[in-house]
């Protein structure tokens, strides 16, 4: 089976707890510092090997192709006045030998249907799925472990992490076992248990490779909770024909999905910054000192 090339990134969700920011914007275009979340999504996967970049978009999303179309007018206005770092870093925004290929879902009928809609562009290959919002701090990035222990074990691998165990409700929760440093066998996937139902509480965020057989388990689903095709779901039908691993990444999440996951990935990684990092981190000294800005 192929090394994968193609990432899915489902970006139809409307960001309701972003409201009303999200009104028109997308929530992927929400800024960590001076990047939206859908480019370090998309250099994560680019990191791994990536060359498609598949959007399954929606409604008011036309804020995530232009980000990533190119900008003749700008990049003539910035040349004009001699801000070549910053012209550099414009045309570095999609790496070089990238294609974005961008198909609208209809309806919003889960991450499920979202991950099938892209099945014409992926064909019978194996590919990634990156959900933005899960923004996860990685050296290397968290799919490009994902994508080493692939090449090992060619088997549909989840991105996994240890949540609290009054937080099941809000993850796909595996019940699995260790065969390796990091690596799980998974024997069974649950979506958003409650904590006295949960098999564990390693939860899936965010990261995902699969064989292309996926698509077929999510076509001949129905309808999960809520009324949609739940990727969990298929996860689980898939299970009955291969193996799934699960892979502890190494890294740092942040739900940027939730607005306290989001101001602190800010902060954080402000602080990190090259060249706002010092100033900023004194500021937050000076804060904390005096209680007030």
């Amino acid at each position: 089976m192929n090394r994968p090339t193609k990432a899915v990134f489902p970006v139809a969700g409307l960001g309701t707890r972003f409201l009303p920011v999200t009104k028109a914007s997308p929530k992927e275009m929400l800024p960590i510092v001076d990047k939206p979340l859908i480019q370090y999504a998309v250099e994560e996967a680019a990191e791994a090997g990536i060359t498609e970049m598949i959007f399954i978009t929606g409604r008011t999303k036309r804020a995530i192709e232009d980000h990533f179309d190119k900008a003749y007018e700008l990049e003539v206005e910035l040349e004009a006045r001699g801000r070549m770092q910053t012209l550099e870093e414009l045309r570095s925004m999609l790496p070089r030998g990238m294609n974005c290929i961008y198909m609208r879902q209809s309806e919003a009928l889960g991450l499920g249907h979202a991950v099938l809609c892209a099945r014409p562009v992926v064909g019978p290959e194996p590919f990634a799925v990156i959900l933005a919002d899960d923004f996860i701090d990685g050296r290397p990035g968290a799919m490009a472990q994902m994508m080493e222990m692939y090449r090992q074990h060619r088997s549909s691998i989840l991105g996994v992490e240890d949540v609290a165990p009054s937080e099941t409700a809000s993850y796909g929760i595996v019940d699995a076992a260790d065969i390796a440093p990091r690596l799980l066998q998974v024997n069974g996937i649950v979506e958003k248990p409650q904590p006295e139902d949960a098999p564990s509480n390693l939860a899936v965020v965010g990261r995902y490779l699969f064989t292309p057989r996926i698509f077929e388990h999510l076509e001949n689903l129905q309808p999960g909770k809520g009324g949609e095709i739940q990727l969990t779901d298929g996860i689980a039908s898939l299970m009955r024909e291969e193996r799934v691993l699960a892979y502890r990444f190494q890294g740092k999440r942040y739900d940027c999905g939730s607005k306290l996951g989001y101001m602190k990935a800010n902060v954080e990684l402000a602080m990190r910054h090259p060249v706002i990092g010092q100033e900023f981190t004194a500021y937050l000294g000076q804060f904390a000192a005096k209680g007030q800005p």
